[in-house]
């Protein structure tokens, strides 16, 4: 009898522990990637005034900038969810676009978001006009996300 009770307690440890890692397994796990500046040092940003140099030392070197015409400064944060062996999934996005003049001075602070896989301005701080070339920003948030490690072949 006593082997019995001894057998059943080991067989609902087992059990237990099964549940256990299970469930462990299956939590979400949550990534961060990037660094956007927070609002509050943004606001420090004053439009007309404040140059390349400047918003560097105000909210740090940005992680991407104007690839193309060197137009401005893109900082890019995105979160990312994996639950057990699913792939992950992307969950929020944001960028930051500074834009400058060709004399290096801010015309335009832009925050974008990511809503239905649509590009979506969440704030924007604007001297003249809107940013005229959005083709860079919309392919950098178009494409984050879509590397397929595979096909870098390796």
């Amino acid at each position: 009898m006593r082997s019995t009770r001894r057998a059943g307690l080991r067989a609902f440890q087992v059990a237990a522990l099964a549940i256990v890692l299970a469930t462990a397994g299956c939590s979400p796990r949550f990534s961060n990637h990037g660094y956007i500046p927070p609002e509050e040092d943004l606001e420090l940003i004053e439009v007309g005034t404040d140059t390349r140099d400047t918003v560097a030392e105000k909210v740090g070197v940005p992680s991407s900038s104007g690839v193309l015409t060197n137009s401005g400064y893109y900082y890019v944060r995105m979160r990312t969810r994996a639950v057990g062996p699913l792939a992950p999934e992307e969950i929020d996005r944001q960028v930051v676009a500074i834009s400058f003049a060709d004399n290096g001075v801010v015309t335009n602070v832009e925050r974008f978001g990511l809503e239905r896989g649509q590009v979506v301005p969440i704030s924007r701080r604007v001297t003249e006009s809107s940013v005229s070339n959005n083709s860079f920003l919309r392919q950098l948030l178009g494409n984050i996300g879509r590397l397929n490690p595979a096909a870098l072949g390796g």
